[in-house]
């Protein structure tokens, strides 16, 4: 954490502070207004700092409560010597403006000065010996000789706002130097309300934590304890009616006036209201009051008494039964504050407020009020919300016990179907245990009299064989209960879900037919509705893997629009593969960036989303260039094994491929390439066959040429014919195949696999000895390559920097640029450290270089 924060969202602020000061020769000057925290001595010292620098003598003063109580006590540096007040306030003045020269005096806190002080100040700038920069606290009494200078307009005053939300986010991160979670940041906007002192001592060291690349608190973002008591002195110098106010508030806010006056002695409101701790929302009928600054309601809430604050929760929950009909959140609120009172649970409100709670995604409070419906006899409907609330929470042991409970309590079929496709989901995909996640659908669906329920059970198992590779299992399953007239919504949905996944994984043309049919399914099941994310986040990727990036780009911004915030949702998952698969590097990495950070909490429960987000940031970092990030997101992929999600797989071979290629090791990229085509092809993974062999023909393998021809007779989609074009047209060393290749890749709007093909063709026409052919597919090569962001791969350095080497010695120099020894280069590429040293003499001689300390020159490599 840095010392010094950085002054963010006041570069306006500054500026016109700047241009106050400046305004005539030698005096002007501004008073800084606000309330206490809010950032005005800081802008007086940036501002005072910047005269400094510009060859002004800066004084700098601070009156206090104490100097007040003394004669000049503000500037007693500057006190000669005793004398009558007149005459001291000359001399003082005298001496601060001393030499010759601009002079610039700040006084910080001057609704704190001393009378004679007031009047130094005053003479500065009626006598324009000085520029003056006055801050002064919103609210307090003034003394009249500063009050003057800017009533009579000698100074300009500003008022000093606080940041806003965005400014706090951004002062912040740049503060701490990384991003902050979105749930500690909401929590830091909560407590400071852009009130930079505030912030400051909210975020001190140890308060948050750096984890999974993001600022997070270790708990909850409590209020510290310096804080705390700043504003204790200023509570407990209220008197006890309007602290009596405040105290109402603390526990539920807004409130109406006439709720909070019968709660108080008469005329409270109104007296705290004048004390400026309490606003009136005028313009709601009835007028709701509520606490000025939220943390004079935590620090109350902090320091009041059990009883009491039992007894106040008890008495608000009932005034608002009678009134509660104001406002749409009263019943939320009488549910919290009966959790706490001294009065009886209502279960019915518990259970409607929880279920509630769950749709927004305040999994805390949902959980709360689940398992106190659940103390009183609220049955299935209240464990539900305590089952749920674990399962999304990200705590996925616990959830499986939860929801074990959950069954016993089910009254009929369709809730013991419900509690077994969530226990069997959280099992398969939140824990990674396919095995008894089918071996408990299996037992369950003997119990299940009803053929729709019953489908639902049995379409479900067919999902999760489908995602764990026995494909054709559930394929099979799938396709004959979406046949069977006896299939109920929930059923039918899950049922698509599987043949969604079997036809994006094997490159067929129901793809869209399937989300069709689930698609509108889960909008005739409210309480399947989450398994929406599978369907959606499985056809936008068949989408992209088949090659119609449009289509896949349209849908996956449509999908995180109407999904928002979700947990589990994947809307910047879908956003960032389709940026990356057209080519948008940049945008790819932002989003998937995020999307790990929102995920990395959840730890396991994050299940195939975390860590097919990795899978898909680990490339784009590659082929960006950021080798060390590739690796830290490549090391985080192999600790979120999950074998329930077998189609990201062939991926993670694919990514450890362009780290490889990366790298410079060309033969290993390759090599990972083939083994995820042969995990693909044992899957019965068509597509993901095409994309791994194409990936090893991208990378200057000709012997795939054959398989991809004949996938490209079943595979439906563009790409897979690009790529059987692009890698027989390598295999034959046909330059105008390879530029049509490019062309095809370009219309499908994937610009990095056109980029690749277009430099394959401009190295055919360079060995093919046409030159002005060469010249222009290599310039349309990088001109993609820069489209993307400045992409790298082992084709486009055939064009970035053309040499007479073979790919085997473009390989070796390139490790040995990056200072490699012989024998680690041996190794890397399994071959003797004397045909490392061979091949190294044999490079040197052909490009006239004294050694290897030149490689990275003639490779572009300055910068790595």
């Amino acid at each position: 954490m840095r010392h010094e924060w950085p002054l963010i969202g006041r570069a306006e602020e500054l500026a016109v502070i700047d241009a106050a000061m400046q305004r005539r020769d030698r005096s002007g000057g501004v008073v800084l207004a606000g309330a206490a925290g809010v950032g005005k001595t800081r802008l007086a010292r940036e501002a005072g700092e910047l005269q400094r620098r510009r060859g002004a003598r800066v004084w700098w003063v601070t009156a206090t409560e104490c100097a007040r109580a003394v004669p000049l006590g503000t500037f007693a540096q500057f006190v000669p010597e005793t004398g009558d007040p007149r005459t001291l306030v000359r001399r003082v003045v005298d001496r601060i403006v001393g030499e010759p020269g601009r002079v610039v005096v700040a006084v910080d806190d001057a609704h704190l000065l001393d009378d004679l002080s007031a009047l130094v100040v005053n003479h500065l700038v009626l006598q324009e010996r000085a520029t003056v920069v006055v801050t002064v606290r919103t609210g307090e009494r003034v003394p009249d000789a500063i009050a003057a200078v800017w009533k009579e307009e000698h100074l300009e005053r500003l008022e000093i706002q606080p940041l806003s939300r965005r400014e706090t986010e951004v002062l912040v991160a740049a503060a701490l130097g990384g991003h902050v979670e979105a749930a500690t940041m909401r929590r830091l906007w909560q407590l400071s309300r852009g009130n930079a002192l505030f912030l400051r001592q909210l975020v001190v060291p140890g308060s948050l934590r750096w984890d999974a690349g993001v600022w997070r608190s270790a708990e909850v973002v409590e209020v510290p304890p310096l804080l705390t008591d700043m504003v204790n002195s200023r509570i407990l110098t209220l008197p006890q009616q309007v602290r009596a106010v405040i105290d109402v508030l603390a526990l539920s806010e807004p409130l109406p006036v006439g709720l909070v006056d019968d709660a108080v002695e008469p005329g409270a409101v109104e007296q705290a209201e004048d004390c400026a701790v309490v606003t009136i929302e005028s313009g709601q009928i009835p007028c709701n009051v509520r606490l000025a600054h939220p943390l004079f309601g935590e620090v109350r809430r902090a320091g009041m008494g059990v009883l009491r604050a039992r007894r106040l929760r008890g008495e608000i929950a009932t005034a608002l039964a009678d009134k509660g009909s104001w406002h749409i959140d009263a019943p939320e609120r009488r549910a919290i504050l009966l959790l706490e009172s001294d009065l009886a649970a209502d279960v019915a409100l518990f259970v409607q407020v929880g279920e509630r709670a769950l749709a927004l995604s305040d999994f805390r409070l949902a959980e709360r009020l689940g398992r106190a419906a659940t103390a009183d006899g609220g049955g299935f409907p209240a464990q539900a919300i305590v089952a749920f609330a674990a399962l999304w929470s990200g705590r996925p042991e616990n959830t499986d016990t939860e929801l074990a409970m959950l069954t016993e309590l089910a009254v009929d079929d369709d809730q013991f179907v419900r509690a077994t496709v969530t226990r069997a989901t959280n099992l398969a995909y939140m824990l990674g245990y396919p095995d008894r996640a089918r071996a408990i659908l299996d037992q369950e669906t003997a119990r299940v009299s009803a053929p729709g329920p019953r489908d639902t059970l049995r379409a479900l198992h067919a999902m999760i064989d489908t995602s764990s590779g026995a494909q054709e299992a559930g394929r099979d399953v799938a396709t004959e209960i979406l046949a069977s007239p006896t299939a109920d919504d929930a059923a039918i949905l899950l049922a698509s879900v599987a043949m969604v996944m079997w036809a994006a994984t094997t490159g067929r043309d129901e793809l869209a037919d399937h989300m069709t049919r689930g698609t509108i399914a889960s909008e005739r099941v409210a309480e399947f509705a989450n398994f929406r994310a599978p369907l959606t986040v499985t056809y936008v990727s068949g989408l992209v893997w088949a090659g119609y990036l449009d289509r896949a780009a349209a849908a996956a911004v449509q999908y995180r629009e109407s999904v928002a915030d979700s947990p589990y949702a994947q809307g910047g998952y879908l956003v960032g593969i389709t940026r990356l698969a057209c080519g948008d590097l940049e945008t790819a990495q932002r989003e998937l960036e995020q999307e790990c950070r929102r995920l990395a909490p959840l730890g396991r429960s994050g299940g195939g989303a975390y860590r097919g987000a990795l899978t898909a940031l680990t490339p784009c970092m590659a082929i960006l260039g950021n080798l060390d990030a590739a690796h830290v997101s490549q090391a985080r992929t192999r600790r979120h094994p999950n074998p329930t999600t077998a189609f990201h797989e062939p991926f993670e071979h694919l990514a450890d491929a362009w780290v490889a290629a990366a790298e410079g090791n060309v033969s290993a990229a390759i090599a990972c390439a083939h083994c995820a085509a042969a995990i693909a092809r044992r899957l019965g993974q068509h597509m993901h066959t095409v994309i791994a062999l194409h990936t090893a023909a991208r990378f200057g393998d000709r012997t795939v040429a054959a398989e991809l021809a004949e996938l490209a007779t079943h595979v439906r989609g563009p790409r897979a014919r690009a790529a059987a074009a692009h890698a027989a047209a390598l295999a034959a060393d046909d330059a105008a195949a390879l530029n049509a290749a490019a062309a095809a890749f370009e219309d499908m709007g994937d610009r990095l696999c056109a980029a690749d093909a277009a430099s394959h063709a401009a190295d055919s026409f360079t060995r093919h000895g046409r030159r002005g052919s060469a010249n222009l597919a290599a310039a349309r090569a990088l001109r993609l390559a820069a489209a993307c962001g400045g992409a790298r791969s082992p084709a486009l350095l055939l064009v970035a920097n053309p040499l007479p080497l073979s790919q085997r010695e473009r390989e070796i120099i390139t490790l040995a640029a990056q200072g490699l020894t012989n024998r680690e280069i041996a190794a890397r590429l399994t071959l003797s450290p004397r045909t490392v040293e061979g091949h190294l003499y044999r490079v040197s001689r052909k490009l006239g270089v004294a050694g290897r300390h030149e490689f990275a020159a003639l490779l572009g490599l300055h910068s790595e």
